[in-house]
Order: structure tokens, then sequence, then C-alpha cells
């Protein structure tokens, strides 16, 4: 076995895990360029062969695997710089199309390129009316004429049946085939979704559409340059269904999200060493503060997205972005301290990162008050600037407020951590009285997750070993995979359609039994399929439930999956229920990291501290003087009680007062409120 490789693209730094059976793991941090991702990503690429001690071309010529999440579809919709799109609807249904925008923005779609299409679908999935030929080719013709780059044609009731979307789509193409230079992409709402909702079906189109070109020149172009330093295999992209795919098989809206998904998967896994089906998971990056939540062992999801402001209504995996990190930007608005949504990003940066920047920034503030180290952030990579972050605090905080510089950047700080630490009370209501394991990542979360967890009344905190990379880290638990879904409508009851059950998952079988084959993977190498069942129930409501393949084939099962259904929606016997769609996930295994335990530390603790640094985060205290140990020299069973500060090369760790802190045999800080050492 050779290096794996898994990059995840965030909007101030790009993080890089590479692992190998031989040399072990290595995490790394680049600066992402925003201009252009594929420059950060071969950097990330080169600094990963840095830290092997080999070259570029020979880590990739001995790496089995590369697996790629990247920000670049969050970014093309909230800078509105995606493809010019045309529009097609069903008559009557152009009010519904996103052609306006509630914060101000340029629309996703223009309001003269929509056009509507005299075509009709029955409830229940039966032609009324067919599209004209000649007419709907017309309509295709003056959005085009108006500069459309792509079409996008989402007709009322092709959920049900999506022939009438082919059909249009089939005519554009024998008017614009894919071998002419001038050949329109056009994307169908029936490919995108299967579920109902006309209004959120025309959005995820949309959505998906939009961004597609960006990504595809993006991926291609990263795929290329791959091969031009002698990587032999494909490239594989992070899904926001817990898989990764080739590019050649991916849609552009499932990579929507796909870093931030990639973490809730990994804290999934992370929660599983011990023993944690309920667990909630915090991710502190430079831009955006992210909670998603584990429970009963499964990642959470919404089966109605908001995709920046947009319904959709495609399952994906429930995260809550709140708009504080590192980079998030302090300022004064009418005598009143405010931080972020906006965020420094990574150009100019937080002041102290010395590229320009003005604003004052939690990063900032975090290096005033002692926890981070001018001269180690990154492991000394960066030198960070203390005048500046000091300049920026008293010009943009401090001298507003009337307070010190010292006083400015506590209030920075303190206010960062009640926003996040609100978001993950709020989430912890879905526990009830269980107390779920928070588990603590990104470049800030371990100097945040103390004081968060406490706010919050949690007790214990995971903080794992690659916790700075860790979207990248969690791709390294990924593998291959597919998801399929069909939309039958089968009534759920004694009396079940089996047959039309058993035919819709053995279609998908038959499409997964091909797709895995293209991707190099048949027969006995194919791991498990995976049958969610989505139930509706009449008056509205909906759930997904996890069930065997065969579940419908006797009564019985049918029986106990009725409850587990009604249990999940919380529904009487007396309201109907039907499945209104079937999805299956298959995954083949590849190359990815395992967690081996560690034997004992020898020698103490001690041994590890590097010195103290005065910090500022009392008013009452003042500078306190407090231990700083290099967490490289940790190891199992090492202990130590707060306060302290814990630095390695890609992060820092502040282990408040009252907390302790463990490094157990994965190498994985836990930390404890209250439990003596």
């Amino acid at each position: 076995m050779g290096y794996t490789i898994d990059i995840d693209t965030g909007g101030t730094f790009t993080d890089g895990f590479f692992s190998d059976e031989r040399r072990g793991a290595r995490a790394v941090k680049v600066r992402t360029t925003p201009h252009d991702l594929t420059v950060c990503f071969l950097e990330l690429i080169e600094a990963g062969a840095a830290a092997y001690g080999v070259a570029t071309e020979a880590l990739l010529y001995d790496t089995d695997i590369v697996r790629f999440s990247s920000t670049i579809g969050t970014n093309t919709i909230i800078q509105r710089d995606g493809s010019k799109l045309g529009l097609l609807v069903s008559r009557g249904t152009a009010a519904l199309a996103p052609t306006s925008d509630p914060a101000g923005k340029a629309p996703l779609v223009e309001p003269g390129m929509v056009r509507e299409v005299d075509a009709e679908m029955s409830p229940a999935g039966q032609s009324v009316r067919e599209p004209d030929a000649a007419v709907t080719l017309a309509l295709a013709q003056s959005l085009i004429d108006r500069g459309a780059r792509a079409l996008v044609v989402a007709l009322a009731g092709s959920e049900r049946n999506p022939a009438h979307e082919r059909a249009v789509r089939e005519l554009i193409k024998s008017e614009y085939p894919r071998d002419f230079l001038g050949s329109i992409p056009v994307f169908l709402a029936s490919d995108i979704s299967f579920r109902a909702g006309h209004a959120e079906r025309i959005n995820a189109a949309v959505i998906s559409a939009y961004i597609h070109a960006k990504l595809a020149r993006l991926l291609y172009q990263a795929e290329e340059e791959l091969r031009q330093r002698h990587y032999r295999r494909a490239l594989f992209i992070a899904h926001n269904n817990g898989a990764v795919a080739r590019v050649a098989k991916t849609r552009a809206i499932a990579t929507y999200n796909s870093g931030p998904a990639a973490g809730l998967f990994g804290a999934r896994v992370i929660g599983q060493l011990y023993g944690a089906g309920d667990l909630i998971s915090i991710d502190m990056g430079g831009t955006s503060f992210d909670i998603g939540c584990v429970r009963g062992g499964r990642e959470s999801h919404t089966l109605e997205p908001d995709v920046e402001g947009l319904r959709c209504n495609l399952p994906m995996s429930a995260i809550r972005a709140l708009g504080v990190g590192g980079g998030s930007i302090a300022r004064v608005v009418d005598g009143e301290l405010t931080v972020g949504p906006k965020s420094a990003g990574a150009v100019p940066g937080p002041a102290c990162f010395r590229l320009g920047g003005g604003d004052a920034t939690v990063t900032d503030a975090n290096l005033i008050l002692g926890v981070l180290d001018a001269d180690y952030f990154l492991g000394g990579a960066i030198k960070l600037g203390a005048d500046e972050a000091a300049a920026a605090i008293r010009q943009n905080v401090a001298e507003p407020l009337g307070v010190a510089v010292e006083e400015a950047a506590r209030r920075i700080r303190r206010m960062a951590d009640a926003r996040m630490a609100a978001g993950v009370a709020e989430t912890r209501k879905q526990f009830g009285a269980t107390a779920p394991l928070l588990v603590a990542y990104g470049g800030g979360g371990a100097m945040h997750a103390c004081d968060i967890a406490a706010a919050a009344g949690l007790n214990r905190v995971v903080i794992p070993r690659f916790a700075a990379v860790s979207s990248a880290f969690s791709l390294s638990l990924m593998d291959v995979g597919h998801l399929y879904h069909r939309a039958p409508y089968v009534p759920l009851s004694d009396g079940l359609e089996a047959p039309a059950l058993a035919a819709a998952i053995e279609s998908m079988r038959g499409e997964a039994a091909r797709d895995m084959r293209g991707e190099g993977f048949a027969g006995a190498e194919r791991s498990a399929f995976r049958v969610d069942v989505f139930v509706g129930a009449e008056g509205g409501g909906e759930v997904i439930v996890t069930a065997p393949a065969d579940f419908f084939a006797s009564a019985a099962g049918i029986r106990q999956f009725d409850a587990q259904a009604r249990e999940a929606m919380r529904v009487a016997e007396s309201r109907a229920l039907t499945i209104t769609a079937v999805s299956l996930l298959v995954a083949a295994a590849v190359p990815h990291f395992a967690f081996t335990p560690s034997p004992a530390a020898s020698g103490s603790p001690r041994e590890a501290r590097k010195g103290t640094r005065a910090l500022f985060l009392d008013q009452r205290q003042g500078a306190r003087k407090t231990p700083v140990y290099d967490r490289a020299k940790l190891g199992n069973g090492h202990r130590l009680d707060g306060p302290a500060i814990v630095e390695s090369d890609q992060t820092t760790m502040l282990v408040a007062a009252g907390w302790h802190c463990r490094i157990d045999a994965y190498d994985n800080v836990v930390l404890e409120r209250g439990v003596r050492s």
C-alpha cells in the first residue's frame, strides 16, 4: 500500500492529511489561494512531499488515492460568479424561479432568462400533454440567444415521471450535438432531485447548474496537474453523503458543504472509539463555526436544506454554520461590539498575518491575550505580528469602547465564545437529558473548546489528534460510493406493493454495479448496500428510515418497518403512511487511515514543558503565568491540569482552569471538567 492524500480547501487555509503504512501520517496546512485553488492544491502536495522528505513526483507516483473537497461551490454562490443560466419551467410556474434574492444579491437566474413550457404531467405521473417540439426548441433558442451558457429544465411532476424533461433535453441536444463547439449543457431537475416540492426542485437544479462549469474547470485542471506529476489514478471528489467519487461521476450540488459533512462523518468515527453514539461536533475554522450532531450512531440530516438562502429538497447532512471563526472581524457599531459574520479570509487575513489587513479579528485577540505565540503559529511557519494585532484592536475596538487593548481582546474572545456556545446549547436540546460527547476540531477548535463546552453545560470534550485538519483527515476514512434514488410512492400497509419496491431496488443495484465497474470495482470488492426509505405521513411530515433491503418481503417485516417509521415520526396508527422514495448507497473500500492504539508513554509530562506564557484571560487576575507544553512530546497516559497551553505545529490548545486533559491510546486529547488527573 502506498500513500493516501486527502485535501480540504477552506476559506482561509487548505488542509492536507497524508498517510503511509510505513512512514505514518503527516498533517499539513498552506494558505488558500482564492484567485486559483489549484495553486494551494499543488502547494499543499509539495508541502506533504517535503514532510516525508521525498520529491513531489515520487510521492504522487506511489500514491494510491487522492481525495479532495473544496468550497468552490459555496464560494461561487456567495460571490455570484457562476454560469449564466436559462431556465425552462412548466406553464404557470415561472414565479417559482429564483429570479430575485432577499439579501439584495444578484439572482442565480436573471428575470428575463425564464421560459414556460406548455406540458403537463398528472399527479400520478401520467403524461397529459407532451411538450411541442418546435415551440420548445424556439424557447430554448431564445435563452441561448440571450447568452445562456447552460439550460435547466425543471418541469412539474418530473419527480414522478421524468419523460417530459428528457424529451426537452433530446430536442435541445438534437439541435446542439455534443460534438459541436457550440453545444450547451442541459441539466434536468429529475437528475438532481427525486422528491416532491416543485420550487425546491427548481432551486436544487439551478444551484447544481450554476456552480457546475466553475467546479468542473477546477477539478479537471487539478486532475491534469496530478497526472503531469506522475499520479496514475483518478482524483476522487468528496460528496455530502459521506463518500467520494470520480470527477466524471460527480454532480456539482453533491459537493456543496462536503468539507463540513466530511468533518461530521469523521466525528462519528471518532465517537465510536469511545462508545459514543450521541455527540456534537464543532469545527472552528478561519471563516465559520460549523455545528453537527450524531444521534444513535448516525449523522444528522435535513430533508430540505437551505443552500445559501435557497430552499432545496435534496437531503444533506445537517450542518449549522455560524459566521464566527478565527478570521471573524470585530467592530464597534453604535457603541456595541460585534464579532462576525464578515471574515478577513485568507487575504488579507487577520491583521497579525501582516498581509495588509487592518481589521481586528478573533485570531488577533488570541495573540494579544497570550493564547497564541507570535513565533510559533503553525509551528513557526507563519510569524504573527503582535504590533499589528494591537494596532487593529486599539483602533477598531479599544478606543471606540474606551478600554485597554487587552480588555478589548478579552471582550472579542468572550463574544465569539458566547455565540459559539449558544449554537452548541441549541443543538444540545435535541438530546434531551442525555449529555452528548463534544468533539472539537478545526484550526481554532482546541483554543475555545473548554469555554464553549462549559457555557453549553458539557463536561467532556475529545480533541482528535488531527483536529487542525479535521475535514481532510475525515476524508481519509471515506470509501468510494454512489447514491441512487427511486420514487415509487407506495402506500405503507399490509398490502404493500412489494413488486414495485423490489423493482426499484433491483434497478438501483444494476445501476450501482455499472457505475462501480466504471470506478474499477466489481463483484466481491463491493461492500454491502445501505437502503434508506423515505416515509411521508398523511397531512405532512417525512422521515428517513434505514431498513433491510428485503424489509417488504414478509408481513412481519412490513409491520416492524411500519412501527419503526411511526416511532421516528411520532404519528398515530390512524394516520396513513406512504413510501415516497427509496435510496441505495453502495460503497467500495479503498485505502484509508486506520486507528491503531499506541503503547503507554514513558517519562513525565513535565518533560514536554516548553516554558511559560502570560495569559490575560481574567481581568481581575491580570497576567497569569501559564505553563506551555509541546504536544509532540505528550503521549498515551500523560495528564495535565489547567490552566495550560499545549502547542503543536498545527494548532494551539487551551486547557482552561478547572479542566484537565489526558492523552489516550489513539493520541487524542480527552478534556474533562472537574475531574482531577
